[in-house]
């Protein structure tokens, strides 16, 4: 799994970054959700959900070998008293035992430690004890780009590489879901390719035609869509009309859905470095949110990831009792 990263040295754009702070407001303002904390042995990943926790967005259960996870917070002089913490002998029963404490109801939200993100996605997904849904579990950048307007999702950029049309229905239902359960209301969604007409010569204009179609006949619900739309028909006004693009959507997307998970990290990245943002993100499509963080992440990126995560987790918990 490959995802953009911000250090403190990346380039900034003054401070524009306002729209991650309403985030975590909004997530102050709710009770913190029990978070399974999957083999939190490194001082990011622990320092991370400490952070979290002393902002009120999440109450980690600490997941991992005991020993390992009291020696980290010595040695980075971080207090983990009054924490609860499951001991388990290695990084793949941190995993299975995170997931066990969903199914128990003792968590809603996972959030990866110092473990590969595959390892605990592979329990995610497994078919007899994991978290599985009808859905295809995918990824979503929430970027805070100082130049745009609102928070622009990215997905899938992280976890599906080459998603097929049924794969991509599911992206855009995902996203859709959390950009409505971030009270953000219905999202206007792009569906990118290289260019903003049909083309045999290009596959990815003709699954972006048909996922418009498939909207159109309730299989996508919830938002807006528009596509084939290129990058800058779908982020940029003047762009839409000088093509002459007549659309809801086109130069104000709020999601923008990639055609597989090479052009998604780019462009993520590209944000990243190039123009100052931010990227949180979580997983989408298991029964829980799941928060990926990085150890490059910065503060700002990783309290974000968990108030997007805390916020969502709040709305299914109000929509199914988690369990249920």
């Amino acid at each position: 799994m490959v995802r953009p990263s911000q250090t403190a040295a990346s380039p900034r754009a003054g401070d524009a970054h306002g729209k991650y702070e309403r985030l975590i407001a909004a997530a102050r303002a709710l009770p913190p959700v029990a978070t399974a904390v999957a083999h939190p042995c490194d001082e990011s990943s622990l320092r991370g959900a400490l952070d979290a926790s002393a902002l009120g967005l999440i109450k980690p259960i600490l997941v991992g070998p005991t020993a390992r996870i009291i020696a980290t917070a010595k040695e980075n002089g971080l207090d983990i008293a009054g924490f609860e913490i499951v001991d388990t002998p290695h990084s793949h029963a941190s995993a299975a035992k995170a997931v066990e404490l969903v199914h128990a109801g003792k968590a809603a939200l996972l959030m990866k430690g110092s473990l590969h993100s595959d390892e605990l996605l592979a329990e995610v997904t497994n078919k007899e004890t994991g978290l599985r849904t009808g859905r295809r579990v995918s990824h979503v950048f929430i970027m805070d780009v100082p130049s745009y307007a609102e928070p622009l999702f990215i997905s899938d950029a992280a976890v599906n590489i080459f998603p097929d049309l049924d794969a991509k229905r599911d992206i855009i239902q995902n996203a859709i879901d959390l950009h409505v359960g971030l009270g953000l209301g219905a999202p206007r969604v792009a569906i990118l390719s290289a260019v903003e007409t049909v083309t045999t010569k290009i596959p990815s204009t003709i699954e972006a035609a048909a996922l418009c179609k498939m909207a159109d006949r309730g299989q996508i619900t919830g938002g807006l869509l528009d596509g084939p739309l290129a990058l800058d028909n779908a982020i940029s006004p003047e762009a839409a009309s000088i093509k002459g693009i007549v659309s809801p959507v086109a130069g104000r997307a709020q999601i923008l859905v990639v055609p597989d998970l090479e052009a998604g990290n780019m462009l993520a990245k590209n944000l990243t470095f190039l123009s100052g943002a931010d990227a949180a993100g979580i997983v989408l499509g298991a029964r829980v949110p799941i928060i990926l963080t990085s150890r490059a992440d910065n503060v700002r990126t990783r309290l974000a990831s968990c108030a997007v995560a805390g916020l969502y987790a709040h709305a299914l918990l109000q929509a199914k009792p988690i369990g249920a």
